[in-house]
């Protein structure tokens, strides 16, 4: 049995060698039905099979003793099918497809990563015990090649040249692989068979909503639709006309994602609340040509457009008998299909774990805590910060948790008015007792007592002058919570969330129920719409009949953790511990690698939460050479650690040394001397492997037989196992920030265009999703490289752009440059390349950000999922007390390899929907390409087409 795969720009061709004339022709049979293969050539003994973009050569060679091999290894593999992975086998190819879970649908015998409900992987056997996979990404498990989808229309690629034309929409010179699913190749339609969509916002505005909008037209226009905007939400749909129903083009909402607020407009309207102003809305969206609505707004909006699609039948039934619209339109528009998403800075949508504005007003609150509390260690004063939130604490509850506030009052969780004034009295003195000069008590607008009674500032601040005596001032922050541009967060989810709604509206039936997009963990799902918004309107009316358990219960399970952690964090050692006896425990925290936003609060988090428990925790100070060559080793107390929250850096210490070139056996004799029971590592790659060499060592070393945890913290989010690791928002941001005004400056300028170095190693997250937070023309990143062909094309696209712009404003230009992305072309040389090559049109600068990507102060997001991240680690340790200590009893059988004992170190991370531990072993050894630090499974990749589509660039295959 043999399997050759040339390693020459990817595998583009496999030779699969029979030894018997059965499994000669199985092989033809299987490479030909699973890759859509056609015979090229065919003879008694080799036949080739291609499709242009891969080809298989199938030999017969008559051996029958290996093909009895060949067998025997099939049915060893297919019969350990759910224990072993079969990723690990020599004899494995891996081809891309663009539809890895139809690929999934059409395969008996399989096995998929990371889940078979969400798979990203899927491997199955040839008919001689070859491992063949599909992945929809670049970087799976070996070399691969792009192959068309396993079902559906052939899509074989030919080979391109570099072209000036080519229209926004139309794919096929974009080089980009496509299908029904995003990104699809927009169909060929006459101008009177084309869809138009319509976008709106509604409600309160959100920063991000722009950004929103920008996605849904841009997506429209590129699925070869029609875009429209609604202007001031529904009072437009009922007013109607050219003036407010207004055709959309490409250039119209160029810049829009670094604007705050919403350009198109949004308005209360009570004629909208009646039927005649939907019958009104309904004629008037018919006689603009609109087939679909999307709605960016909060929950009452999107009541509002779930109440006018159920009545849209009536509506045109009843204009059509009065004459208001013809037989065509009413056969025409006789359907109506809406989408929502959710844009409101409370973050009271059920089902969803961030609305678009919400973390861009947690920004503002925590940005203004952090100078409250330098103002207020000055005075040694309180605070009482009065923050929105009428129905909805998350606001202040994350803001609690982001600022290390002393007490927040929110509407889920209220008591009697004497209960929260003495539990509020009893935690501000007791902070104030062990050497805290500063309180900051943070109270949302819709704080209430048990017995629904209003609890306002003023309540607050009678209670700490009358009862502490404390110099307190009061600070309501009112609209600037709504103000400003969008953190990149917001800026990102809006366009993910607004390219997935035109992708809902398109593939809705007129049997679909109305869709809401959401996101989870790190997901964009779609959900429906009446359920989230009928959950969400169930919070307040549990509220208002004093059911508080019951509204804590319909809160999403994550805001839930997030109280309770903060009231974990917050007690720290001030009340007696959980924990008793033996189950108090020794734990060691470690930094390791760069300084990331997040790590302090990370550690803060982590060691408050133990001290609330009735653990010990250890901080080992300037990784492991400071262990090793100086015991730096001091257990954390509350005191000592005021203030860490908010804090960038590491205040630990950090370095890159990993455990075996610091001195191993030294930080085991610690380990021991200390009686460590469990650690956890924050840090980024070499944090991983630091995890892994003493996961490894556990055999020579038993002081390293505890449970071990790595929280990922890096702005180059490359660790394996999560999709998002502590620090990379915060660099987000600072690079978002940097690139806003550098853009800036080039729209001044006119015809010019920056060339941004970005940091990350050789991963390119942070400049694909910095370029998608800013609207960056191109990125080039150390996954792609830099070709001659697609860097002509690229300065052929900017000319294109800067002549359509003519000389109108908004138009500063920006490319990001990973570091790492050419060593041939710097970010100075691309940039003289980009000027030479534009031959006076316009011309090129370059700007290097530097360390200035780590960022400063962390970023809410950094913070609080540091707190999450942190007390869930502690969880892990908690409950893998037992299970090693059941393997340790027995020293000499100690089994390192055994499933249930590898997997007492593992990695903490944040995969699709979910947040979970992953075993370090199976991380290394299956799921990490070590020469290029990185792991094989390049997750933001599709972000990329993304990118590149809202922006009109063509790309090119060579």
């Amino acid at each position: 049995m043999t399997m050759e795969v040339p390693l020459i720009n990817g595998t583009n061709s496999v030779v699969v060698t029979a030894y018997s004339r059965e499994q000669y022709a199985q092989c033809m049979q299987f490479y030909s039905a699973m890759l859509r293969l056609e015979t090229l050539t065919k003879g008694e003994n080799e036949t080739v099979l291609t499709n242009k973009a891969v080809s298989v050569r199938v030999k017969y060679e008559e051996d029958k003793s290996r093909d009895q091999e060949a067998r025997e290894r099939r049915e060893a593999l297919a019969a350990a099918a759910t224990t072993h992975d079969w990723r690990g086998e020599a004899s494995t190819v891996v081809f891309s497809t663009v539809d890895v879970a139809k690929v999934r649908q059409t395969l008996g015998l399989c096995q998929a990563y990371p889940s078979e409900l969400a798979p990203l992987e899927v491997y199955t056997l040839d008919p001689q015990g070859n491992v063949v996979g599909f992945t929809q990404t670049k970087n799976a498990i070996s070399t691969f090649t792009n192959v068309p989808s396993v079902v559906g229309p052939r899509h074989a690629r030919d080979s391109m040249t570099v072209s000036s034309a080519g229209s926004s929409t139309d794919l096929r010179s974009f080089g980009l692989d496509t299908t029904a699913h995003y990104p699809s190749l927009p169909k060929k339609s006459v101008a009177g068979d084309r869809k138009a969509i319509a976008v709106m916002t509604s409600g309160g505005d959100a920063p991000g909503m722009n950004a929103n909008v920008r996605a849904i037209v841009r997506s429209v226009i590129f699925k070869g639709c029609r875009a429209f905007t609604v202007m001031e939400g529904y009072e437009g749909l009922v007013r109607g006309g050219p003036e407010y129903i207004k055709e959309c083009k490409w250039e119209d909402v160029r810049g829009w994602s670094t604007e705050g607020g919403t350009n198109i407009g949004t308005a209360r309207c009570m004629a909208f609340r009646e039927r005649s102003g939907r019958l009104l809305g309904a004629q008037h969206l018919i006689e603009a040509g609109v087939d679909a609505l999307i709605v960016c707004g909060g929950d009452g909006s999107l009541t509002g457009a779930d109440l006018f699609r159920s009545e849209w039948p009536s509506l045109i039934q009843e204009l059509l008998e009065t004459g208001k619209i013809t037989q065509a339109q009413y056969d025409r528009y006789r359907h109506l299909n809406i989408c929502g998403t959710v844009g409101s800075i409370d973050n009271d949508m059920s089902t969803t774990d961030a609305t678009i504005g919400a973390y861009s007003s947690l920004d503002r609150i925590c940005q203004a805590i952090d100078y409250l509390e330098a103002t207020a260690k000055s005075h040694s004063r309180a605070f009482v910060v009065e923050v929105m939130g009428r129905n909805c604490g998350w606001l202040a509850l994350m803001a609690g948790i982001a600022t290390s506030a002393d007490y927040i009052l929110i509407p889920e969780k209220p008591a009697s008015s004497r209960e929260w004034q003495d539990q509020m009295c009893d935690i501000v003195s007791t902070h104030r007792s062990r050497g805290k000069r500063t309180t900051i008590v943070i109270v949302a607008e819709g704080a209430i007592a048990a017995d629904l009674t209003p609890i306002t500032p003023k309540d607050v601040h009678q209670v700490l002058v009358d009862r502490l005596g404390l110099d307190t001032r009061i600070t309501t922050l009112g609209h600037v919570q709504r103000g400003g541009s969008a953190v990149a967060f917001d800026r990102i989810l809006a366009t993910l969330q607004g390219v997935e709604a035109v992708n809902a509206v398109l593939e809705s039936t007129p049997d679909t129920p109305s869709p809401l997009i959401v996101l989870n963990e790190n997901k964009i799902m779609r959900k429906p719409l009446m359920e989230s918004v009928a959950l969400t309107k169930s919070v307040a009316d549990a509220i208002q009949a004093k059911d508080f358990k019951k509204a804590m219960g319909l809160r999403d399970p994550e805001f839930v953790e997030h109280l309770n952690n903060f009231m974990a964090i917050n007690s720290a050692d001030h009340d007696e511990p959980k924990l008793r006896g033996e189950k108090r425990l020794n734990i060691a925290i470690v930094n390791i690698g760069a300084p990331a936003g997040g790590i302090n609060s990370a550690v803060y988090s982590m060691a408050n939460y133990c001290l609330s428990q009735g653990h010990k925790p250890f901080a080992i100070y300037n990784g492991w050479t400071g262990l090793a060559r100086h015991e730096s080793v001091r257990t954390l107390n509350w005191k000592d650690m005021l203030g860490w929250q908010s804090r960038g850096g590491s205040e630990l210490g950090t370095n890159r040394t990993v455990p075996e070139d610091a001195d191993i056996g030294m930080i085991a004799y610690y380990f021991q001397k200390y009686k460590f029971d469990g650690l956890v590592i924050v840090g980024g790659f070499e944090a991983f492997v630091s995890l892994h060499q003493l996961e490894r060592a556990r055999e020579n070393y038993p002081a390293f037989r505890i449970p071990m945890v790595l929280i990922p913290a890096t702005l180059s989010n490359n660790v394996p196992g999560t999709e998002y690791s502590l620090g990379s928002d915060t660099a987000l941001n600072a690079l978002m920030e940097y690139c806003d005004v550098v853009k800036q400056s080039a729209a001044s300028t006119r015809a010019r265009v920056f060339v941004v170095d970005v940091q990350g190693g050789n991963s390119g997250y942070l400049a694909t999703h910095a370029a998608l937070a800013v609207g960056a023309q191109v990125s080039y990143v150390p996954e792609e490289g830099i070709s001659l062909e697609q860097l002509s094309q690229d300065i052929e696209t900017l000319r294109e752009s800067f002549e359509k712009a003519h000389g109108k404003g908004k138009h500063g230009k920006l490319i990001l440059k990973s570091t790492n992305a050419s060593k041939v072309f710097t970010t100075a040389v691309l940039a003289d390349v980009i000027t030479a090559e534009a031959k006076g049109d316009f011309d090129a600068k370059s700007a290097v950000p530097g360390h200035v990507q780590q960022g400063g102060l962390p970023s809410p997001i950094d913070r609080t999922r540091g707190t999450r991240l942190a007390v869930r680690a502690i969880g892990f340790i908690e409950a893998k007390q037992d299970v090693i200590r059941e393997a340790r009893e027995n020293e000499e059988a100690f089994d390192c390899a055994d499933k249930a004992v590898s997997h007492t170190a593992a990695v903490l991370g944040i995969t699709g929907s979910q947040l979970k531990f992953t075993s370090i072993r199976q991380l290394y050894d299956l799921e990490t390409e070590f020469s290029k630090r990185m792991p094989k499974v390049i997750h933001w990749e599709p972000t990329r087409a993304i990118a590149d589509h809202l922006e009109g660039r063509k790309r090119v295959t060579v």
